[in-house]
């Protein structure tokens, strides 16, 4: 069993057991629910024995313990703070309910269930009956009407834990709820770092790594989306961690709105974690009987560096967060008109692209921005979800017939979360977008946000889509959302709180996005927010795949990757081969890297085929052919980064590798040359020592790289993982090869 309940005399030890992992509660004599480790298994020892008991100045003490002055909530670790109880530290609770003040959380009651809990209306980790186990525990606030139902899923295979939070209106009087984190965890002194992932528009999810000091380190946003500029998802780890060694802890939200989290330490130098819908701008009225339910979060534990922590993640959102036909079928290789023709296209030209695309083997073509209204250009018409025939020259539905004549898919972009001011949506109907009342409101790309809190907009952006999508071939959709929520104000009538609207947003999101999946099942979606700015546990519940960045440059998607795969799998990345210079920095990168880089994706092109070589064209038929025959691989393998991405002069590399380490991928790109390079040897990680392996040149930017490897005979695993894999000197920038190793011991 996952989870074990110990009960002796008025106290309850509960333990959360994986694979690899325990996480064990008590409830001590006084009703209060302490956290009492989380790490390696404990071979079924009673963690309790590390609480103690102490007199601290100015550590008020709770109701209920007598003359004794030991015991105090302001450093207890505790699963679920209240407020106003002697605990000075960051709060998971807070809630306004007249007459009384603070919420002084007391355990209730619990129950043990097989299977994954599920959470209405938000996207969770979901499993086979057999595959999990979910326990709750109730906690009360008897004088402030309060009821709070932690939630904790259990997937022992992945070393998963899973939190979540349901707050109950048990009382007669309304209460404000101000604050719900849907993680709290308190650890011991040893966490010294925090592991965030930081950036902004084209340049998202580079880690940054901070020693913890006394008081508060926090990643957030208030923007409405998890946002480019900070992701929602952070590891502790001590100060020795590194991809192989030393141990790490990682909390990943399963939400797309604004988000907090945070990690204090105390005083008394232990560490507490809050994760959940930031606090700020929100507030939510629950009348007696109610009940709020925040999102989820899931949490992992390696005692072996990053590199097991990033598997698990991996392996458990693509498994079991990842949803429908795609999640373990092999994406289409694409071709996306945007960077070719942005918004200056005709029918024709389209169908000209589609016939490159075609003859150089690709298997979608994704019409983007500009099919529909009158839209020449950002300043109008998102929202008019009509197809400008004129424009096209024919109806959406012929083009995508004879798309499909070519032996394509066709796919389409929409915005639908965005109104353009000029654009007869917003003109019959301007109360349906974020607005305050008599106020001139901010715009982005020319743009307003939808209130898709409101039934009315919702069901009306889902008849406009469904009409396009009920009247042409259409098998993939790119999602796209260009702005933050600014002006956040809803005009709908009977509002209780505006301080609802955000996440009321989000939640009418995930039920329009959930109405279409569940009509569309064979259609493959996309996520995408100006590239990366929604790029979250979250969106892949409905997504399952996300435009990893708007930046397409080989060399900027180095950084951009390495940080998104510490938590999400390759098969999630969308990325491109784009044009040179790149359209973001203006960069010249060889073709093979820019193909190098995106394979480790959802691979696909972006540029006008007709501007290619023929050596560019040849190049490209074999890259898709390479990507077929090897994408059990890059989307299905485990994910290794074998270097960090500091130094632009030497490589950053990484590796897909099959489960039985028999076959292998490794893809390294060196950004600057310089005159004297060292002779560089890569490390390889997740072969078989025993093994000998083939080593066969898939691709590289340095022609004499083929000689360089058709000299090397086969090489253990061993000597492969502890000596390393030679890696050429390359003369110039970007530089690139590409690698495969097959097992003699493998039947091929």
């Amino acid at each position: 069993m996952a989870v074990h309940i110990e009960e002796s005399g008025l106290e309850t030890i509960l333990t959360l057991q994986t694979d690899h992992t325990c996480y064990q509660m008590k409830v001590d004599e006084n009703g209060y629910l302490l956290h009492l480790y989380y790490g390696p298994p404990v071979g079924g020892q009673d963690m309790s024995y590390r609480l103690r008991r102490y007199n601290r100045s100015f550590s008020p003490n709770p109701p209920g313990v007598g003359a004794a002055q030991d015991l105090s909530l302001d450093w207890l670790p505790q699963e679920y703070p209240g407020s106003g109880t002697g605990d000075f530290r960051q709060t998971a609770l807070q809630a306004e309910v007249p007459g009384y003040t603070g919420c002084d959380l007391r355990f209730a009651r619990m129950k043990q269930e097989r299977g994954m809990f599920s959470l209405s209306g938000l996207p969770a980790v979901y499993a086979h009956e057999d595959e999990a186990e979910t326990l709750r525990i109730w906690l009360e606030d008897e004088a402030g009407g309060l009821s709070v139902c932690l939630l904790y899923g259990v997937l022992p295979e992945y070393d998963i834990i899973t939190r979540a939070v349901e707050v109950t209106n048990i009382g007669e009087k309304t209460a404000v709820l101000c604050k719900v984190m849907s993680l709290s965890l308190d650890l011991p002194p040893a966490p010294t770092d925090m592991v965030m992932f930081r950036g902004t528009h084209a340049d998202e999810r580079l880690p940054e790594r901070v020693s913890l000091p006394y008081g508060l380190t926090q990643t957030e946003s208030r923007r409405g989306f998890s946002s480019h500029q900070a992701n929602p998802a952070v590891i502790l780890c001590g100060p020795d961690t590194t991809e192989t060694a030393g141990w790490c802890l990682g909390a990943a939200f399963v939400y797309s709105g604004s988000f907090l989290a945070s990690a204090e330490r105390s005083q008394f130098t232990d560490v507490r974690l809050v994760m959940g819908i930031h606090p700020e701008d929100f507030s939510w009225v629950l009348e007696p009987g109610g009940t709020f339910t925040a999102p989820e979060v899931m949490l992992s534990f390696s005692a072996q560096g990053f590199a097991p922590l990033s598997d698990r993640f991996q392996r458990a959102i693509r498994r079991h967060v990842c949803r429908g036909k795609w999640r373990d079928v092999t994406r289409p290789v694409l071709l996306n008109n945007w960077e070719g023709t942005y918004f200056q296209f005709t029918g024709r030209k389209l169908m000209e692209i589609a016939a490159q695309a075609a003859s150089l083997g690709a298997e979608l073509f994704v019409l983007d921005d500009g099919w529909f209204g009158k839209r020449e250009d950002d300043t109008s018409s998102l929202g008019d979800w009509f197809p400008n025939e004129r424009k096209l020259g024919m109806s959406l539905a012929e083009l995508a017939s004879r798309v499909n004549a070519l032996g394509l898919k066709f796919g389409l972009w929409f915005e639908p979360e965005m109104v353009s001011p000029d654009s007869d949506l917003y003109r019959a109907h301007p109360d349906w977008a974020l607005t305050v009342p008599d106020r001139d409101p901010a715009t982005g790309r020319n743009q307003l946000v939808l209130d898709l809190s409101r039934r009315e907009v919702r069901d009306h952006l889902y008849a406009r889509i469904t009409e396009v999508l009920d009247h042409a071939s259409i098998a993939y959709v790119k999602w796209d959302a260009n702005r933050h929520l600014t002006d956040v104000f809803s005009q709908a009538p009977g509002v209780r709180s505006q301080g609802e609207v955000r996440h009321r947003c989000i939640l009418g999101l995930y039920e329009l996005l959930e109405r279409l999946i569940r009509r569309y099942p064979d259609i493959l979606w996309e996520g995408c927010s100006g590239g990366g700015g929604r790029f979250d546990a979250g969106m892949l519940y409905y997504h399952p795949q996300i435009w990893t960045s708007d930046n397409t440059d080989a060399v900027a998607r180095l950084g951009i990757q390495y940080g998104t795969s510490f938590f999400y799998p390759a098969s999630a990345m969308g990325a491109h081969v784009s044009a040179v210079p790149n359209h973001q920095t203006g960069r010249v990168t060889p073709f093979e890297t820019r193909a190098a880089v995106a394979m480790s994706g959802a691979f696909g092109y972006e540029l006008d085929p007709a501007k290619l070589s023929p050596e560019e064209r040849e190049m490209v038929r074999r890259q898709i052919r390479d990507y077929r025959t090897y994408s059990y691989l890059f989307q299905k393998g485990y994910y290794r980064r074998l270097t960090g991405i500091g130094d632009p002069y030497r490589y950053t590399a990484w590796m897909h590798v099959s489960k039985d380490g028999s076959e292998a991928i490794v893809t390294a790109v060196c950004p600057l040359s310089r005159a004297q390079s060292p002779f560089e040897c890569l490390c390889l990680s997740g072969l078989d020592a025993d093994a000998s392996y083939t080593v066969k040149l898939l691709l590289s930017s340095d022609p004499e790289a083929k000689a360089f490897y058709d000299r090397l005979g086969p090489l253990t695993g061993a000597a492969l993982m502890r000596a390393g894999l030679p890696l050429p000197v390359i003369h110039h920038d970007a530089g690139s090869v590409q690698v495969l190793l097959q097992s003699t011991k493998a039947d091929f």
